[in-house]
């Protein structure tokens, strides 16, 4: 575990929705001494489809709310946190990065009274467009507080259309694989049964315990993850991973234009 001691003290895990915690890292929390996981996302998504069995968009949101104060509450998490614009909103699902300069302040914010010691996101690997967007947004606001800044990674599409999980799209020889204990393997399982609106969801990832993690990667946000159809453009999103890094490059540019202009 000594490759891992820069995440175990004060750690800041930013995901994107509830179940995002429990699936990458649920073994590595029960060893962080003190966590806070930061959900950029309220995990309701706009389309009928993701939340029409529970009668509104509100009501998912809710649901998953609770899920993921009882799945953490269950392996001793309670600093637990929900990015938010000024007027107190979280961030709809899929559309963070659409809003990346309002997250970014609150999680800025969030840095400044909490202090962590280091920040853990997802991986860039256009999986989804909102871990991409947590991958950047973790980049900037950790350059920024010169904190150390991980990443882990939860699913993307290779050529050929199989989705491989928890696993980097590329290596670099960071890598660094935590195997769970047979106590912490049963704690993380809990808590991924938690997440009962999100049964068919973790249920692909419940045969795979081990965890996986590394210093971020330099990242070149201008261009989608990999080469070749994301996973979220297979899906048939209304967003391309061009579209999403464009938002990444306009940040980077007025953010660039703030800071000369002082």
């Amino acid at each position: 575990m000594d490759a891992l001691a820069p995440l175990l003290g004060r750690t800041l895990l930013l995901v994107a929705h509830p179940d995002d915690e429990s699936i990458s890292c649920g073994a590595l929390l029960q060893r962080i001494h003190e966590p806070i996981v930061v959900f950029a996302t309220d995990g309701g998504p706009q389309d009928e489809y993701f939340w029409k069995n529970y009668g509104s968009r509100e009501n998912y949101v809710a649901i998953r709310r609770r899920e993921a104060a009882a799945a953490l509450g269950a392996v001793g998490v309670h600093d637990i946190v929900w990015l938010n614009d000024a007027g107190g909103r979280q961030f709809m699902d899929q559309h963070l990065f659409h809003h990346l300069h309002a997250a970014a302040d609150s999680l800025r914010q969030i840095v400044r009274d909490r202090k962590p010691q280091a920040i853990l996101a997802l991986a860039y690997e256009g999986g989804h467009p909102d871990h991409d967007s947590c991958n950047f947004l973790g980049r900037q606001i950790a350059d920024e507080f010169q904190l150390p800044v991980w990443e882990a990674p939860l699913y993307f599409r290779r050529a050929g259309s199989d989705v491989l999980l928890q696993e980097f799209h590329s290596t670099n020889g960071t890598e660094i694989e935590l195997t769970p204990t047979a106590v912490e393997s049963r704690r993380k399982r809990a808590m991924c049964e938690v997440y009962v609106s999100q049964k068919g969801a973790v249920a692909i990832f419940e045969n795979n315990t081990r965890e996986i993690f590394r210093p971020m990667a330099q990242y070149d946000y201008s261009r989608p993850p990999h080469e070749g159809q994301l996973n979220y453009e297979a899906w048939q999103w209304p967003m391309t991973g061009q579209q999403v890094a464009d938002k990444f490059q306009e940040f980077l540019a007025s953010h660039h234009a703030a800071k000369g202009a002082h």
